[in-house]
């Protein structure tokens, strides 16, 4: 039995309401720190287990502050900061919000495919298990290396609500950029006449982790390099692959283009 998200299942409760705003935001309500939602687990489990493959060991730890690439990081963090209020801020505010369904709207705008929950339950629900993987896998290498996020100890602004959670879970990898890289390496296999669309969705997911303000541009980089060893992991079990065949068939079937995508 295919186990739908509840913030997604919202989202496709949502489908039938009236046209979006002219602004080409899905108005879906989010919870009140969407950045927060993330981190509550869905009920359902991920195709791999923290034996099936060491972040840690796989993406090294993260460059020393006082090195050439941890001063980048720093820089970039600074340099990021002006983009408050703009329209990429806001573009990167939306992309924190995995399950309220802001995230993968762009990718079904960005790639022209109507996926969510009520057009494509069986693809969603491979999204929701490689988020859970995502934790699985990162969480363990978060842990190991310990970087704060750039935000801590400064009052600089970020495109979310800060929180108290932000102050322990570790900046390194990011599991956001983790999950919308993998998000893009699974649709583009669903959809492979999309792969540039989709891949450049992936990529713009990681970016605006860096554009937030809550994660440094290498972290998002670790989460890249992370999510394409676990999705090779992935085509290893046969869960995996045969969810992927009915999606295959599934996304196949798409003909009417996602709504509430703006001009």
């Amino acid at each position: 039995m295919i186990r739908i998200h509840p913030y997604l299942a919202a989202l496709a409760a949502a489908a039938g309401l009236a046209a979006c705003a002219a602004s080409g935001v899905s108005q879906v309500a989010a919870p009140a720190d969407a950045e927060a939602a993330s981190f509550v687990p869905p009920e359902i489990e991920g195709y791999l287990t923290a034996a099936d493959l060491d972040g840690a060991a796989l993406i090294g730890p993260p460059p020393a502050p006082d090195s050439p690439r941890g001063r980048s990081d720093a820089a970039r963090f600074a340099e990021t900061r002006a983009l408050e209020g703009r329209a990429r801020w806001k573009k990167a505010a939306a992309d924190a919000d995995l399950w309220g369904g802001k995230a993968l709207k762009g990718y079904a705008c960005a790639a022209g495919l109507d996926v969510n929950p009520k057009t494509t339950p069986v693809t969603v629900h491979i999204l929701e298990r490689v988020e859970q993987d995502v934790r699985t896998i990162g969480t363990p290498a978060k842990d190991h290396y310990g970087r704060p996020r750039p935000l801590i100890g400064n009052d600089a602004p970020i495109c979310v609500a800060r929180a108290e959670w932000m102050k322990t879970n570790a900046s390194y990898p990011s599991g956001h950029a983790m999950t919308g890289w993998a998000w893009a390496l699974v649709l583009a296999e669903l959809a492979p006449a999309k792969a540039n669309e989709l891949m450049a969705a992936g990529k713009e997911m990681g970016t605006s982790r860096v554009i937030c303000g809550v994660h440094y541009e290498s972290d998002v980089e670790a989460g890249r390099d992370l999510a394409a060893a676990m999705v090779a992991r992935m085509h290893a079990d046969a869960e995996f692959r045969a969810d992927m065949e009915k999606a295959r068939r599934e996304v196949a079937r798409l003909s009417a283009p996602p709504s509430g995508c703006g001009g």
